[in-house]
């Protein structure tokens, strides 16, 4: 078992930028592909970025590449979602998950909310 844990979100404004944390327990970590999706306000949930276990493979939605970077530290049992020139469209509630298959997701955090403003 894996309980996931997020934070980090927040209100920005349009072009601003929030780092999303997601801590994770348990002693396993690195034996997990980490994900982070997003469901906003009226959607379904969609992919957002992944992450493999040693870090040395990510993944990402088309239309974010270049403004989001996943990120890991194994040591600190923690995946990181760096988002820049956020915009309005970029409002939603963020979940962390974790999987022991590449691309399959078997545990989800409780999500934190981001709101960008415009």
């Amino acid at each position: 078992q894996v309980q996931l844990v997020e934070s980090g979100g927040g209100l920005v404004q349009t072009g601003g930028s929030l780092k999303l944390s997601c801590a994770a327990s348990g002693r396993t970590f690195s034996r997990y592909n980490m994900g982070w999706f997003r469901r906003a306000p009226g959607k379904e949930r969609e992919f957002v970025a992944t992450i493999s276990m040693s870090g040395a493979m990510t993944s990402y939605k088309d239309s974010l590449k270049g403004r989001f970077t996943i990120s890991r530290d194994n040591a600190k049992n923690t995946v990181y979602l760096q988002m820049n020139s956020l915009k309005p469209e970029d409002t939603a509630i963020y979940y962390c998950a974790a999987g022991e298959r590449y691309g399959t997701y078997n545990f989800w955090g409780q999500g934190t909310q981001v709101t960008v403003s415009s």
